[in-house]
């Protein structure tokens, strides 16, 4: 063979138990890819409800193509776009990988506000993380109204797109060796409503899927994402498209006929959200979440390793991108207080504290920008992930290492995006520096680059040993401890890495004690028995 060795390119053909799945030599590196496998099928019938698990193939699968989207209106390019034939994931495999050799797995969850999001390479490419000897799959789950109609019936009970993720995760674990995976050290991570997937997941009754956890700026306690009910949206969006129903059955029955572009544009139209929901339990349907968030404990995370943190100026482009005169029109600490909380009369004064204590006595102007900045970034993201923290110790976790993202490069994701040049790292903008963004043509700058090798080096440390800095090395000059419960250590990441404690601590202080005084008016609070 070996004269011929140059010659040939044979691609990679993978004996599963899903069946026989031929993919492709990577060009960017010594990997191959297995592009848009089909993990599970939505009902035709009913696209709204559980899909079931893909069969076995009989003919040899060709994994050529990562370009299936799930119906929605696609941020890039504002345009509706996608099919229900979506349910696929992308493995992408060092050749070094094998039977004899298997690699840990990091499995992606993408964010994108459960309404937005895919799996692809234009996003999300592999090159830098698979070259620490990792396997990479990222997946698509269904979003907006396909994944998240809750409409407390047992062909809906709500929630459907993180039973996606569930049955994506189940075929992982049962063909993932196949590719020389290692399914005993599954790493899931996820960023934003992926993180907050993750989390779910560990309160959710289904077996344990993964072995350790990366969440980036995602918490299940994030302010407004429980859907409060969903079972009148059928009905508007139907109104919306001409048909005139009261009853919520037959609604459903005529969307479920209905081109989802036209579904999806109703729903952009009316200004609905779709959003995971406490759900109603049935007897023989799977159930992700049946309690509030705030009710529940953790026990899944018993012993796993956990990587979590979020970025120092999670709200930084809304804010930078915000008209001058919306500030003087809005009342940001009432909008924001009303998602989480029972808002009545015994409550404006919380309002006042708050607002005092981000703004002093001035009025609602342009010039408080960074103020209104840190307020939204604490309450949105900063303070439910310390709290998910402390729900992180009480389960009994392994060893929790937090970290802070401060980088401010040339391929911060969403300041980029959106033309933003004000220092600090905003929500979403540490994705450029763990995945290849192929829609960047530049090659990365020399401090970009430096980001690029810490993180992922970090990232796929903790894959392989659970531990971010087994060992320090010129590239990790500092040892990332875990977070003890007296000591919240944390990594900040900027162009130099340097190890604190407590990020913020003022102002997570002032919101401990705004929560304790005020959790008998929390959303979904029970006092526990």
């Amino acid at each position: 063979m070996g004269s011929a060795h140059g010659l040939v390119r044979l691609d990679p053909l993978v004996d599963a138990p899903a069946g026989l799945i031929r993919g492709l030599r990577a060009d960017d590196g010594d990997y191959s890819m297995f592009l848009g496998i089909p993990y599970a099928l939505i009902e035709e019938g009913n696209p709204f409800g559980a899909a079931i698990p893909q069969p076995k193939f009989h003919t040899i699968f060709d994994a050529l193509d990562d370009s299936a989207i799930c119906p929605q209106l696609e941020s890039f390019g504002n345009t509706i776009v996608g099919n229900l034939d979506c349910l696929h994931l992308n493995i992408y495999v060092p050749n070094k990988a094998s039977s004899r050799n298997s690699l840990p797995v990091l499995v992606w969850i993408y964010g994108g506000g459960f309404s937005t999001g895919f799996a692809s390479r234009f996003l999300y490419g592999p090159k830098y993380l698979v070259r620490h000897d990792v396997i990479l799959i990222t997946l698509n789950y269904r979003v907006g109204p396909y994944g998240f109609f809750c409409l407390d019936t047992p062909e809906i009970p709500g929630n459907q797109g993180l039973k996606d993720q569930v049955l994506a995760l189940r075929w992982i674990r049962e063909n993932i060796a196949s590719f020389g995976g290692d399914e005993n050290r599954v790493t899931v991570m996820g960023e934003s409503a992926g993180g907050v997937s993750i989390e779910y997941h560990l309160v959710s009754k289904h077996e344990k899927l993964f072995d350790q956890a990366i969440i980036q700026s995602g918490s299940m306690l994030i302010p407004g994402l429980i859907e409060e009910s969903g079972r009148s949206k059928p009905l508007s969006i139907a109104h919306k498209l001409g048909f005139e129903t009261e009853d919520v059955a037959e609604a459903v029955a005529f969307l479920s006929k209905t081109d989802f572009k036209l579904v999806i544009a109703a729903i952009v139209e009316l200004g609905l959200t779709n959003r995971p929901c406490v759900e109603k339990e049935f007897e023989n349907v799977d159930s992700i979440m049946t309690d509030h968030p705030i009710n529940l404990d953790l026990p899944k995370v018993s012993n796993m390793p956990v990587l979590v943190g979020f970025n120092n100026e999670e709200q930084l482009v809304k804010y930078a991108t915000w008209p001058v005169e919306q500030f003087t029109t809005l009342n940001f600490f009432e909008e924001s207080l009303l998602k989480k909380f029972v808002y009545d009369e015994d409550f404006k004064e919380m309002e006042h504290i708050l607002r005092r204590f981000y703004m002093g006595d001035e009025e609602m102007s342009d010039a408080l920008r960074a103020n209104i900045t840190d307020f939204h970034s604490d309450y949105d993201f900063a303070y439910p992930v310390q709290v998910s923290l402390e729900k992180y110790l009480e389960g009994g976790a392994k060893d929790v290492f937090y970290y802070m993202f401060s980088y401010s490069g040339d391929r911060n994701y969403s300041k980029r995006r959106f033309n933003v040049t004000t220092p600090g790292a905003a929500h979403a903008d540490e994705i450029g520096y763990l995945f290849d963004l192929s829609y960047e043509m530049d090659a990365p700058s020399t401090a970009d680059q430096l980001v690029i090798d810490r993180m992922t080096t970090l990232w796929t440390n903790f894959a392989k040993f659970g531990d971010p800095t087994p060992e320090t090395s010129e590239l990790l000059p500092v040892k990332w401890s875990p977070i003890r419960e007296k000591t919240y250590t944390y990594l900040n990441i900027d162009r130099q890495l340097t190890v604190a404690t407590r990020p913020y601590h003022e102002r997570m202080a002032f919101w401990e004690l705004f929560f304790e005084a005020n959790k008998h008016k929390l959303k979904g609070y029970r006092e526990k028995q």
